[in-house]
């Protein structure tokens, strides 16, 4: 890390780092952009196993609405999967990132090609000691937030649909719970373990969105658009 203590690190500005530098940021954007089709790949997944559930259930008055709730499950795991691979893609981004407002944000400025030392510290540790930037947790609650609670929430709507319009309207509460019920589970417990599944991934996407907004790193306000501009060299 730099020293406060000691003059300000000089820009590197030869047509020489410049040149790599590009290349590099050009197999950053390339990795990020592969990790990018992945995400996507996994939440089609997500949305076409969502389809066909729903058409087996609503296909007659007389389908099970067990494959919604299976499917829920499914999307669950699809959730874990495609958090893994967000972490993998998130650190490509992070470096492609940097890249962008160390180096390119002065030259689109009218300051020249330069590349503050101070600014690409963290760019310089992360290829020295790799990592990922974000932890598990955060990564699903992030997936959770911008895909899979909008998932859950249509297939949630779509049980319940299900229960109460097939195969007539449901007009008394144990005629609802009866409908619900799975085998051998009764009717209420299977409905208390839907209502409290939607409930947790609602606290948890709420509580990792609490995480992000507490993380402080210089690094989290480099990726963040509106205080990137603002980052100060006292806060190196």
């Amino acid at each position: 890390m730099i020293d406060p203590d000691q003059d300000p690190p000089k820009a590197v500005c030869g047509s020489a780092e410049v040149g790599a530098l590009a290349h590099l940021y050009r197999a950053e954007v390339y990795r990020s952009t592969i990790w990018r089709q992945r995400l996507d790949m996994t939440t089609n997944w997500a949305v076409v196993s969502t389809g066909i559930a729903f058409s087996v259930s609503f296909a007659n008055e007389q389908a099970s609405p067990l494959p919604i709730v299976l499917v829920g499950l499914l999307s669950a795991m699809f959730l874990v999967l495609e958090a893994r691979r967000y972490r993998y893609f998130y650190v490509w981004k992070f470096r492609a990132r940097m890249i962008e407002i160390t180096n390119y944000v002065p030259i689109l400025r009218g300051q020249g090609a330069q590349i503050p030392m101070d600014k690409g510290t963290a760019l310089s540790d992360d290829y020295l000691r790799p990592r990922h930037r974000i932890s598990s947790m955060r990564a699903v609650g992030r997936r959770l937030r911008r895909n899979y609670g909008w998932l859950f929430l249509i297939q949630g709507v779509a049980y319940y649909a299900k229960i109460g319009m097939h195969p007539r309207d449901v007009t008394t509460w144990e005629e609802f719970f009866h409908r619900a019920h799975i085998g051998p589970i009764p009717g209420w417990f299977a409905l208390l373990a839907g209502v409290l599944f939607h409930l947790g991934w609602m606290a948890f996407a709420y509580y990792t969105w609490r995480l992000d907004k507490a993380d402080k790193r210089i690094t989290a306000d480099y990726l963040d658009p509106e205080l990137a501009s603002g980052v100060s060299d006292d806060n190196q």
